[in-house]
């Protein structure tokens, strides 16, 4: 088994806290280096507590759903024969409740577009590759959220 991590900082500063009108801007530091500024979603927490320039966990989640999905894509084609020049994926989530009234992913639907040089798959064949990507993407393997994929080529 391999490990992974990240570390999650925030700090209160001299803001008030028990009014629960504090920052939510926090910082997510990775092992190579990056660091990339963290929030609460303003769909959840009002702005100025939400700060909307930074990732919240919700569009976290759905762009590692999606990065997964490219990899294993990636390789799979790679594996075909095929050369990939380009792949872009809008992807998006809706939010629901569960059987208990508790907010979660519910769906996420991954939309990505593929640019290919020489030998171009048909649809079945991309479809194809777009199921045996999900299969073994480790994220899409790690929740109970709905994943859909529209696949389509691009120019």
């Amino acid at each position: 088994m391999s490990a992974h991590g990240a570390t999650i900082e925030w700090s209160r500063g001299d803001q008030p806290f028990t009014d629960k009108r504090y920052s939510r801007l926090h910082r997510w530091s990775f092992d190579g280096g990056q660091i990339v500024p963290g929030s609460s979603s303003p769909a959840g927490v009002p702005v100025p507590m939400s700060d909307p320039s930074a990732v919240d966990p919700e569009e976290a989640m759905i762009a590692s759903l999606s990065s997964c999905h490219m990899l294993w894509f990636l390789a799979f084609a790679a594996g075909a024969g095929l050369v990939v020049d380009r792949y872009v994926d809008a992807a998006t989530g809706e939010m629901g409740r569960n059987e208990v009234g508790r907010s979660w992913l519910a769906k996420v639907t991954l939309n990505p577009v593929t640019t290919f040089s020489g030998r171009r798959p048909d649809q079945a064949e991309l479809d194809a590759l777009h199921h045996k990507a999900h299969e073994h993407c480790d994220m899409a393997n790690s929740v109970k959220t709905d994943i859909v994929v529209q696949a389509s080529f691009g120019d």
